[in-house]
């Protein structure tokens, strides 16, 4: 399907766009916003295991990874 192709390109590419934040010492999203979007993305993953996106849910969950991490990262100030 070439759906999931194209959502798991997009969702590889907002994951490289995290890495300089992720490795970033500081300027880290608010706490907040990190948990706002794990959380929404958590539920995009929900939605494309409900419709076989295999490789779309991989990103997403790489993605959501990242976000978790900031989160975390957010919380060591």
């Amino acid at each position: 399907m070439w759906q999931d192709i194209v959502l798991m390109l997009g969702g590889f590419g907002f994951a490289i766009a995290l890495i300089p934040t992720v490795i970033a010492k500081k300027q880290k999203p608010s706490r907040l916003t990190c948990l706002l979007t794990s959380l929404i993305l958590l539920s995009y993953a929900i939605v494309y295991f409900s419709l076989n996106l295999w490789l779309t849910i991989f990103s997403t969950l790489i993605t959501t990874g990242l976000w978790i991490t900031l989160l975390i990262q957010g919380q060591k100030k």
